[in-house]
């Protein structure tokens, strides 16, 4: 079995050596001896790394993304949370296109006024709602006292 030493897994990944030294340190990856000061990785870890990127693509926290390998290395992929984290994806992709389609029509809109424009309103008012669903908003300010 041929190794590759940091330096190429960082090359041919495109990750920094800072990087796979903390990918190693929380367990996502393990490197298998030494060369001088120089950790040696298996061919697979660059899969591995591929399935990490992915997984953060999707927005799995490295925590998340770490339970999703088996002890020596393999992917062990939970198809119900996968299924999960595809239906918030849709989820947010109907959101992101609904802003996405405000804010043109913000940019677009001749109204004199943002606020004179019964479509800006109504999609106001629905942003509200959305927002009062979810019970809080993102940015909650925070209490005086």
């Amino acid at each position: 079995m041929k190794l590759l030493d940091i330096g190429a897994v960082s090359e041919k990944s495109g990750i920094r050596p800072s990087a796979l030294r903390y990918y190693e340190e929380i367990g996502l990856i393990s490197s298998v001896t030494r060369h001088g000061l120089r950790r040696q990785f298996p061919p697979e870890v660059l899969m591995q790394l591929k399935l990490i990127a992915m997984g953060q693509s999707a927005g799995f926290s490295l925590a998340e993304i770490s339970g999703m390998f088996g002890k020596d290395g393999t992917p062990q992929l939970p198809r119900a949370v996968l299924h999960q984290k595809a239906d918030n994806l849709t989820r947010q992709i109907g959101e992101m296109t609904v802003l996405r389609d405000t804010l043109r029509h913000v940019a677009e809109c001749r109204a004199p006024s943002h606020m004179q424009c019964p479509k800006f309103r109504r999609l106001m008012d629905l942003a509200g709602k959305r927002t009062a669903r979810r019970g809080t908003s993102r940015n909650k300010p925070s209490k005086q006292r």
